[in-house]
Parts: structure tokens; C-alpha cells; sequence
């Protein structure tokens, strides 16, 4: 059989133009159209052609290279200057520019700010074809690692013990300059000995400061390649990291809010990661879910208090039985529980750091004489309740998730909420930022979310019918 066999050094007549290249549905017009039709003041970049000064690459052009190179999970600036020579769809977008790494690392830069704000446009262009409707919200987070090593990570205990090695080898290199005056025959180590001695006192020197940098911020640890990094533990072990929080829309599962934290769980994210939501969407939700990681009283508090109903999984508070806390009921009146037996667990103090009031049975003696004493309690001094500020509202969120309304919304909060991590990080291959600082990795964090909602579009409406609301709108 025979083969067809391709040829080098055969004469073309190739398109006289590159628009000839790309088809008419092509995806890459879409982001074209998309980032024609943003508000660039309101993003924060001022486009002025008649600047004075060298010529610059068009602030547009530049935005659709970084928009569209994230789409396809082409991040580094050196992959995207590559792509400007060899990818018909990125030369077909740039017009045949073609800037080097170096520029378009630095406009990425200079311009997180714009990039975090594309998101919003997004949502709101979302809005008025009708893909969001902002009334049933779901909240989730994923670690996310930073673009620094666990070897730059310092905390308390490392930089006291790092101190006391340097002050170690400074005293021995102190010694060995004693022993060299007294010696000189061993002149020709005077050439190492004060190289080392400087070196042992810049690493001491190094290391004081990092532990200042700790006492004054009260954080843990502190990595000196990327300092707003945490340390995380997620599936693949501890790494330095950022907890990711996306807030996805309901009814097509498209993000309307991408923030970054260095919380190392999701507890106290509800009501911040809500309110953003509100802000962009310009209007109050009806409804948040999220799963266990968000049982936190104040912030339920918060949110219901704004009208907002929270659907969320109550951590569970240890196995049932028949003397676990809640069988034991609380009177607001009197501020005090009652037991299964009918006693009185009073008020007693409340802990300083936690703010949990802590009850117990005045006198012990009243347990220690209960039938149930060792089911019930093994401690001499009788029963003890902690109480949760906000306790309270816990049995208004228990019977919403439990109800069959409840558990409609929170079955549908997987497939959601994970669906946008599953692309970023399987799909774009995205596993770390390459920005630093909280500006960086937000910034790329709302790239990435638009990028998502771009192609969730695309899958929606179609290429050919969304093209012409783009250019319309």
C-alpha cells in the first residue's frame, strides 16, 4: 500500500492574510471579542495612543495574550513568546506582534490589579446574557502550593535553633583566630578564617531578622522567597501554599467570586466570601451552601442576619448517646443546662481564648450520687458543657440542612462548587502560582476563574451564537 509522504521543499501559495487562518468559530475569537468588549478604565488601564515616549505593545493585545494563553494552561511568559512564533491561533490574535518574555512578564506584573478585575467584568457580562442569577450561591476553598519552597519557611522555634547554631560557629571561628595569633605557623588560614566568620555573622544577622519579621506579624511561620505563603496540609503532605476560595453561581455552575487567603482551613470564610459574591453580583443571594469546613457560628450569624438562608453540614459533635450534649437542654432564661436527670449545669467562667462559656454541676456530689455516674461522666468534680458563642443558631442551620429542601441544594453543591477546580488544576494542568504576594497569586486566580467562565460559555451557547452577543454587548 502506499503512503502519502509530506514535502519541505514544495512551493505554497499560502492565504495573503492571517485572519484567512482562523476559522470563523474558532474559540480564539471569543477571546478576542471578549476582552474587546471590556471596560479597560474601569479595569484600571488607560489607553492613550497619543502618548508621549517610545512606542509600547498595545495594553489590549497584551491582555488577550496572557487571557488566552491561561485558557489553555500556558502560563510561563517563555512558553507564551514561543507560541507568538509557532501557534497560527496566538499569531492570529496578536496581529503578527510578537513580544519577548521579558515584556510580557513585566505587564503581567505591572497589571495584576487589571487582572483581578477582568473577573468581575466576566460575571457582569455573565449577568446580562443570563447565565447568572446570583439567588443560590456555593462556597468551597482548595490549597493551591506557592511558588516558594518549604526550605525558605522559617518559624520560632527554627530561626532560635538557627541562632544558637550561628552563635556556636562564631565562637569557634573566634577561637580558631585566638589559636592563629598564638601560632604562626598557620598563618595561611588567616585568608579563610575572617571569610567565615563574616559569613556566620550575616546568617545570624539574616535570622534575627526573619524572627522579627515573626514576632511582629504573630504568624507562624515565615518563608522568606514568598512571605504571605502558609504552611498548608493538604492530600500530597505540608507545602507552602494558599487556600483558594471560589464562590460559584447555581445555575451553570459559573464563578462569581475567586479570593485567596492564608487561612489554613475554610471556618472563618463564609460570610467574607459571601459579601465579595453580593458585591460583584450587586445584589444579596437568597441562599449559601457549603460543606463542613464552614461550621462556624459567627459567620452563620452573620449571613443569616444579612437575610441570607445558610445551607451547611453541621460538624458532628462526637458519637450519639444517651448523655451527649444535646441531650442535655438549655435554658436562655436562667443561662444554664439541664440534664437528662433534671440537675442544673450553671454558668461557671469562659475561656479566654475560645470564648466558649463552660457550665458545670454546682455541687459534685449531685453526680457523683447519680445512678449514671461513669456513663454520664468520669470526673469527680461533675458533668462540664462547653457552649459556642452563637451556639444558638446551630439547631436553626441542623434542621435546614436536614430538610428536604436543604438536602436538594446541598446535593447539587459538589457538582458545582469542585467542577471549576477540576478543570483548573486537571484540564490547565495549573498545581502552583508563578506570581508572588497576595496581588500575584489573586491576580491569577481571577485570570484562571474568567478563563473557566469563558469556556463554560463557549460550552452553553456555542461559538457561532456567542460571538455576536460579545461584539454587542
Amino acid at each position: 500500500m502506499a503512503y502519502l509522504r509530506g514535502e519541505r521543499q514544495q512551493t505554497n501559495l499560502f492565504p495573503s492574510s492571517l485572519e484567512e487562518y482562523v476559522g470563523s468559530e474558532d474559540p480564539v475569537r471569543v477571546y478576542d471579542a471578549f476582552v474587546e468588549q471590556l471596560d479597560f478604565p474601569e479595569l484600571g488601564l488607560i489607553l492613550n495612543d497619543q502618548q508621549i515616549g517610545p512606542p509600547e505593545f498595545d495594553p489590549q493585545a497584551m491582555l488577550k495574550l496572557l487571557v488566552y494563553g491561561y485558557a489553555y494552561g500556558i502560563r510561563s511568559s517563555r512558553k507564551l513568546e514561543r507560541a507568538l512564533y509557532h501557534n497560527v491561533s496566538f499569531m492570529w490574535l496578536m496581529g503578527g506582534l510578537k513580544p519577548d518574555h521579558k515584556t510580557i512578564a513585566r505587564f503581567r506584573r505591572d497589571h495584576r490589579e487589571v487582572l483581578r478585575n477582568v473577573l468581575k467584568q466576566c460575571v457582569r457580562l455573565c449577568l446580562k446574557l443570563g447565565l447568572i442569577e446570583g439567588n443560590t450561591l456555593f462556597v468551597d476553598g482548595t490549597k493551591m502550593r506557592a511558588n516558594a519552597g518549604m526550605r525558605e519557611s522559617w518559624s520560632a522555634e527554627r530561626c532560635q535553633r538557627a541562632l544558637k547554631e550561628a552563635d556556636g560557629r562564631i565562637e569557634k571561628i573566634l577561637r580558631e583566630c585566638d589559636r592563629v595569633d598564638a601560632d604562626e605557623e598557620a598563618k595561611d588560614s588567616w585568608v579563610r578564617v575572617p571569610g567565615d566568620l563574616a559569613e556566620a555573622k550575616a546568617l545570624r544577622e539574616k535570622v534575627k531578622a526573619i524572627y522579627k519579621e515573626l514576632q511582629e506579624s504573630s504568624k507562624p511561620s515565615f518563608n522568606t522567597t514568598d512571605p504571605d505563603c502558609r504552611h498548608l496540609q493538604g492530600r500530597q503532605g505540608t507545602h507552602a501554599g494558599y487556600n483558594v476560595q471560589t464562590v460559584v453561581d447555581d445555575k451553570h455552575g459559573l464563578i462569581v467570586q475567586s479570593d485567596v487567603v492564608d487561612d489554613v482551613n475554610d471556618r472563618h470564610q463564609l460570610e467574607n466570601q459571601t459579601s465579595q459574591a453580593n458585591g460583584v453580583l450587586g445584589k444579596p443571594c437568597q441562599t449559601v451552601c457549603a460543606d463542613a469546613g464552614y461550621d462556624h457560628n459567627r459567620d452563620w450569624k452573620e449571613v443569616e442576619e444579612q437575610g441570607i438562608a445558610v445551607v451547611v453540614k453541621p460538624n458532628d459533635q462526637g458519637p450519639l448517646g444517651p448523655f451527649t450534649k444535646d441531650k442535655f437542654s438549655f435554658d436562655a432564661e436562667r443561662d444554664c443546662y439541664v440534664c437528662p436527670e433534671g440537675h442544673l449545669l450553671n454558668y461557671r467562667f469562659t475561656e479566654e481564648k475560645t470564648q466558649h462559656r463552660i457550665y458545670r454541676i454546682m455541687n459534685p456530689k449531685t453526680c457523683l450520687g447519680c445512678v449514671h455516674y461513669g456513663a454520664c461522666t468520669k470526673n469527680r468534680a461533675g458533668r462540664t458543657i462547653s457552649r459556642a458563642p452563637f451556639e444558638e443558631i446551630r439547631k436553626t442551620i441542623q434542621d435546614r440542612y436536614e430538610s428536604a429542601a436543604g438536602q436538594a441544594i446541598y446535593s447539587r453543591r459538589q457538582s458545582r462548587v469542585e467542577h471549576p477546580f477540576g478543570h483548573i488544576k486537571r484540564n490547565l494542568g495549573v498545581q502552583a502560582f508563578l506570581l508572588r504576594r497576595f496581588a500575584g497569586v489573586r491576580a491569577e486566580a481571577a485570570i484562571l476563574a474568567s478563563c473557566f467562565n469563558i469556556a463554560r460559555m463557549m460550552t452553553l451557547v456555542g461559538v457561532g451564537a456567542l460571538l455576536p452577543k460579545l461584539r454587542t454587548s
